[in-house]
């Protein structure tokens, strides 16, 4: 599968080097990852609280990349794939 959603990646920053939000509510994080349509970091799907996931549902931004040192995969969440 071809993912259709490319075109919506910006030229963005991580807003942060860490999850806000989990900052915010005294928690802690497995990894990072940053919404390559806005630049928001926020906690991956093995993390407790699921903000990136969290961030796509709300936003509909459908790509993510991981800020893991050595990482630069991405993830469309819309396709469920590797982009």
């Amino acid at each position: 599968m071809t993912c259709a959603h490319l075109d919506q990646i910006r030229p963005v920053r991580p807003n942060s080097r860490r999850c806000e939000e989990c900052v915010a509510q005294g928690d802690g994080w497995v990894h990072l990852r940053m919404c390559l349509t806005c630049g928001i970091v926020a906690c991956c799907d093995s993390s407790p609280n699921r903000h990136a996931s969290a961030h796509h549902a709300s936003a509909g931004h459908p790509i993510a990349r991981s800020v893991e040192p050595g990482e630069s995969w991405r993830w469309c969440y819309i396709d469920e794939e590797l982009v």
